[in-house]
């Protein structure tokens, strides 16, 4: 019985190739099971080829989020920061993203026309972004909100949207910062109707109802005092986040030669990083000043 122990653990431990080979012969019986047939039911979502990859998240009920959170209205700069913050981190991970845009409680993240990642998978898209978006907004909570306690997990839903040119990718991102400042300008003027008027949530709706936004500027400039093309661009144009090669000074200690004593000494680096800007993207001029974003080979 002992020699047969013996001779067990030689085959085992002494030939690892044969051991593997058993293992192998293992799976393979086990993914040619009879159960295997499950797999039909899994739908097709890879993309469509040559075609830009948005993927848009949106905070799920972040009215009754930001209201349990105390955020300030009509913007919070640490909500908009922290969302950022986010949205960076993705970046970082999956470097196929070309550029994202956000405001208030949403980011669109735009994947390379050519990305292979994932093999286009449009749930493996999604999912990604979403729980890394996620996961990031409670991590950095407290680095934005101090003292400020997080009292439940927020929640994010996303979307999948392809756009085959370029043409209907700008039009995309043109659609969602002109949204940012229409809906940036009606909050601007309903919060300063209700916290320096004392209108009534209910009162401040009646009285924007029907108006324009030359209207909306001129209560804001006649009732308030405010030019609201003074307001922060990060407000009335969101936050655009690109690719930048960016240069940056550390001290490093080093030992010359003939010294016995280490020196610190100043390097400079170049590393490539997530940059946000706060800008016009409806028009040409960001088009014509970042052009690699869209490049062909990009």
């Amino acid at each position: 019985m002992l020699g047969c122990w013996r001779a067990a653990a030689a085959i085992s431990a002494g030939s690892g190739r044969w051991a593997g080979s058993v293992r192998g012969r293992r799976r393979l019986s086990m993914a040619k099971s009879k159960f295997e047939y499950v797999r039909d039911f899994e739908a097709d979502d890879t993309c469509l080829p040559n075609c830009w990859i948005v993927v848009r998240l949106d905070g799920r009920n972040f009215h009754r989020f930001s209201e349990q959170h105390e955020f300030k209205k009509p913007n919070d700069d640490r909500a908009l920061h922290l969302m950022t913050k986010c949205a960076q981190t993705v970046m970082q991970e999956l470097e196929d993203i070309a550029i994202a845009y956000g405001q208030s409680d949403e980011y669109s993240f735009v994947f390379k026309k050519k990305s292979r990642w994932f093999k286009r998978r449009a749930s493996k898209f999604m999912t990604h972004v979403v729980s890394q978006f996620a996961s990031s907004y409670v991590f950095y909570w407290k680095d934005y909100f101090k003292d400020q306690q997080l009292l439940y997990p927020p929640g994010f839903d996303g979307r999948i949207v392809l756009y085959p040119s370029n043409q209907n990718l700008k039009d995309y991102l043109s659609w969602r910062q002109a949204d940012c400042h229409i809906n940036n300008l009606y909050n601007t003027v309903f919060w300063m109707l209700v916290q320096r008027s004392g209108l009534t949530p209910v009162q401040a709706q009646d009285r924007l109802q029907g108006t324009l936004a030359g209207d909306k500027n001129e209560i804001l400039f006649s009732e308030f005092n405010i030019n609201y093309n003074n307001e922060p661009l990060m407000y009335r144009k969101g936050t655009v986040l690109i690719w930048q090669k960016i240069d940056e000074v550390m001290t490093k200690k080093i030992k010359l030669p003939k010294e016995t004593e280490e020196k610190e000494v100043e390097v400079t680096r170049t590393r490539t990083k997530v940059v946000p800007l706060h800008c016009d993207i409806i028009g040409d001029q960001f088009w014509e000043d970042y052009p690699e974003i869209l490049a062909e080979d990009s």
